[in-house]
């Protein structure tokens, strides 16, 4: 564990993910045993592969937000734990039906869950885990808890959809790009940050300050992700460079350079995501470079994390809320 004595680098500092997760250690393994303890089927390939998927590294973000805020409000409950591990369930199911839905082969660097045991286990064991977050989340007893993650769910599958009816569309704009990822990404970290206070009968005003922060500091990751897809190696992105491309995304670093370019490279990023060229992506990433597209994915990301840093202005000062502070700095200077 930190020690209270332990102080933060200053905002010229490169951050210490890390750091900032030791705040959580004792916590985090509880909610890690509950996981477990959920997994735990008499049905073999379900214990095989939410293992696999579970364990298969991870920042485990999202329940490292609850738990923070929690800490931030007070104190860490039975209810947080319970919930943490709800939100990871449901992350998780995402991921494995994302993986169906994008045909992707690796996810953390490693075989995805379809690559090794097929589409349909992946669906169904994604199904699982969702059946199994609703029937932890009862446990809590709390009608307003069960309402909130049940249209986060909602959000997520609207979201899945949105991006679904975009693909190979490069007329995709900004404000639509924004807006799957509002739905897809960014609804779980805000609902993870709203849940810390619902479940403590916090106030009105402390509730929407951590629903908001969760919400920019969403689209701050997703928008850093989707820079990394021409920006990072192999090995810190753990997937393959140019799977957006190849899946015919049209990702904010695209929608920009289609618009920044001239009419021969718009024309050369159009053709990559009507057609889903993989083939294409260093003819598209030479362009993305060019038009500094990457540069201005980011600078949008810086706006939306000092949105999320703000929001946090209805906690009382702690080296919880700093914790928060730093995640939404770190989201926009991580290379992974």
């Amino acid at each position: 564990m930190v020690s209270h004595s332990q102080s933060f680098p200053n905002a010229q500092t490169a951050i210490d993910f890390n750091l900032i997760k030791d705040l959580t250690t004792d916590e985090t393994k509880a909610v890690d045993q509950l996981i477990i303890d959920e997994l735990s089927s008499d049905v073999i390939l379900i214990n095989q592969m939410g293992h696999y998927i579970v364990g298969n590294g991870g920042k485990r973000l999202r329940p490292m937000l609850l738990l923070l805020a929690a800490k931030a409000l007070g104190e860490v409950t039975q209810n947080h734990l319970v919930l943490a591990a709800v939100i990871e369930f449901i992350h998780t199911a995402t991921l494995l039906h994302d993986d169906v839905v994008d045909e992707s082969d690796l996810r953390r660097g490693k075989e995805s869950a379809n690559a090794v045991w097929g589409n349909a286990a992946s669906v169904l064991v994604g199904d699982y885990l969702y059946s199994s977050a609703f029937e932890m989340m009862v446990r809590t007893g709390n009608m307003r808890v069960m309402g909130i993650l049940s249209k986060t769910t909602t959000a997520i599958a609207e979201g899945e959809v949105l991006q679904l009816l975009n693909c190979n569309n490069p007329e995709t704009t900004e404000a639509k790009y924004l807006e799957v990822i509002a739905r897809k990404t960014a609804i779980l970290f805000s609902a993870a940050t709203r849940l810390s206070a619902v479940i403590v009968g916090a106030s009105a005003a402390i509730e929407e300050g951590l629903a908001q922060y969760g919400q920019h500091l969403g689209i701050a990751f997703q928008l850093i992700d989707d820079a990394l897809d021409y920006k990072a190696s192999k090995e810190d992105l753990g997937k393959n460079l140019g799977d957006d491309l190849a899946e015919g995304k049209p990702t904010l670093p695209l929608i920009y350079a289609i618009q920044k370019g001239s009419k021969n490279e718009a024309e050369i990023i159009v053709d990559a995501i009507k057609n889903s060229k993989r083939d294409a992506f260093n003819e598209v990433y030479a362009i993305v470079q060019s038009t500094q597209a990457i540069a201005y994915t980011e600078q949008r990301a810086e706006e939306e994390a000092e949105k999320a840093i703000r929001a946090l202005s209805v906690l009382p000062d702690s080296r919880y809320k700093e914790a928060l502070t730093l995640l939404a700095k770190f989201s926009v200077q991580r290379n992974y």
